[in-house]
């Protein structure tokens, strides 16, 4: 899935200067953190110079960009990329995720998921029932989009007790990610889950979107807070945008619910 580029924006001037103003830095502060002059970078918006490969790579890392956008930005300068994308099933990534399915497992018997950037599932640990129970089947057959699981109607969000307030977080966090690397895959999907939201009415007590998730399940409820792993030292694109997203009891007794639940033939 490359990166989408603007029509005026598909050649390696245009998309640098497109990233530039996404990090909203001028020429001075890209080319000092770059290790280069402006008059250089100048030249290099305007079609003038054409950088070499290390100067490509440089100015992608100073731009703090993903892998992927990485070898976009390599392509678009004429060169090769950098950095490989394997498949998922296939034998360069197998132990990998055979390590990871046994973070899942080890995280029972509270809930962990792997997705990719767009919510996509990728795994998840035999807790996930938490989560998917009483959605509507065709939001819990593959491929399961996470995201749209939690927020959907008919999803998580009819068991959600601070949907306001939670949802936001969903969203905010999509919206964050967004900006930073925008996709209209994940543009699309954000306008989706925004219209699955009612509208929020803070109260004096409102804390924002630093609150734990309130799952109502036949049990009880549940209140649980996440934790969100990425792979920063991977050099492989597609293992670079995993993210395991790990839900953890806040309180004793969530704890002690989700254990009497692992615990029921």
């Amino acid at each position: 899935m490359p990166i989408a580029l603007p029509a005026t924006a598909t050649s390696f001037p245009g998309a640098l200067r497109r990233w530039r103003r996404v990090r909203s830095l001028s020429q001075l502060e890209l080319a000092l953190r770059a290790g280069t002059t402006q008059r250089h970078l100048s030249f290099i918006e305007q079609g003038r110079s054409h950088p070499g490969r290390e100067m490509v790579i440089r100015l992608a890392e100073t731009l703090g960009l993903t892998l992927r956008e990485r070898n976009a930005l390599l392509l678009a300068a004429g060169y090769a990329p950098a950095f490989p994308e394997s498949r998922l099933d296939g034998p360069e990534l197998r132990a990998t995720l055979a390590a990871l399915r046994r973070v899942l497992d080890g995280h029972l018997p509270s809930p962990a998921i792997v997705v990719r950037p767009t919510g996509e599932l990728v795994a998840a640990n035999a807790a996930f029932d938490v989560l998917a129970e009483g959605a509507a089947p065709r939001l819990v057959t593959p491929p399961v989009n996470a995201l749209r699981l939690a927020l959907h109607p008919e999803g998580m969000a009819r068991r959600v007790a601070n949907l306001p307030d939670w949802g936001r977080h969903v969203v905010e966090a999509v919206r964050a990610r967004s900006l930073r690397s925008p996709d209209p895959h994940l543009d699309a999907l954000l306008a989706e889950l925004e219209g699955y939201l009612p509208a929020a009415r803070p109260g004096p007590g409102h804390l924002g979107f630093a609150v734990p998730l309130q799952l109502r399940v036949p049990e009880g409820e549940l209140r649980l807070i996440t934790t969100l792993t990425s792979f920063a030292t991977a050099v492989d694109v597609t293992l670079a945008e995993l993210q395991l997203e790990a839900f953890l009891p806040a309180d004793d007794r969530t704890a002690a619910l989700l254990r009497r639940r692992r615990s029921t033939p």
